[in-house]
């Protein structure tokens, strides 16, 4: 039952622009992005996290340091093709209020599952090869460090509402309709039933819940697997007064 945090990067000099960056070099977080990266940082360094998983792409490389500041030991950035940007082909690098008059963007707001760039790739690959890089972190991370163990992956916009939206159990279709800001911090639990989402979009609150426990002693209950009927108690949180 290992837990990801899926974190979006911070507001790029393109993002500010209105650009399509999509993989174009040298697009890098301006200084409200920064700003948001580190007090994402701050929110995730109540989490001793067992990996940061990054994009390669220099915005979450960025982002992704920005949250490793925080986290103490030997911890380092991997590189994880799997959840790079999308590949928008030949609308990469063009401004959105022009590809906004294509007859493709359309399809990309109504109908994601059949849109596909031209001379890049098509939303669905996207969502699929995304899905299966994160799931297989997840699982790997688990067998490594056990059930209890949190991750992070810093990755792009499109990329993890399509996380999302599978780990939901929606439709590529509808997955326009999951907002992710630049900087905001998504939390899924995968376990072998199905996954949990706990978190979307969020920009403020203790993270500290999430953090490992100690082992329970014996004859204690362990955390269950299955969905809890009535909804639960949720987590303590933090202490009050």
């Amino acid at each position: 039952m290992a837990t990801v945090i899926l974190v979006r990067h911070g507001r790029t000099t393109a993002n500010a622009t209105g650009v399509l960056a999509g993989r174009l070099p040298g697009v890098r977080l301006d200084e409200i992005g920064q700003a948001q990266a580190d007090r994402a940082g701050a929110r995730i360094g109540s989490v001793p996290v067992a990996a940061i998983v990054s994009s390669p792409l220099e915005r979450c490389r960025q982002t992704a340091k920005a949250l490793l500041a925080v986290q103490g030991g030997t911890l380092t950035i991997a590189s994880e093709r799997g959840i790079t940007e999308c590949d928008y082909g030949d609308w990469q690098g063009r401004p959105l209020r022009e590809l906004a008059k294509e007859k493709l963007w359309g399809v990309v707001q109504t109908q994601p599952s059949a849109a596909a760039f031209p001379g890049g790739e098509s939303l669905a690959s996207m969502q699929a090869r995304a899905v299966a890089a994160i799931r297989r972190r997840d699982t790997d991370l688990e067998a490594a460090h056990g059930p209890d163990a949190v991750w992070v992956a810093v990755s792009h916009g499109d990329i993890i509402k399509s996380i999302l939206a599978d780990a939901l159990g929606m439709h590529l279709d509808l997955f326009q309709r999951i907002n992710v800001d630049p900087a905001s911090v998504s939390i899924i639990r995968y376990t072998g039933t199905r996954p949990y989402v706990l978190a979307t979009n969020t920009h403020e609150g203790d993270l500290s819940w999430l953090a490992p426990k100690p082992a329970k002693r014996a004859g204690r209950a362990r955390r269950v697997k299955d969905a809890v009927v009535g909804g639960g108690a949720g987590p303590s949180g933090p202490p009050l007064g």
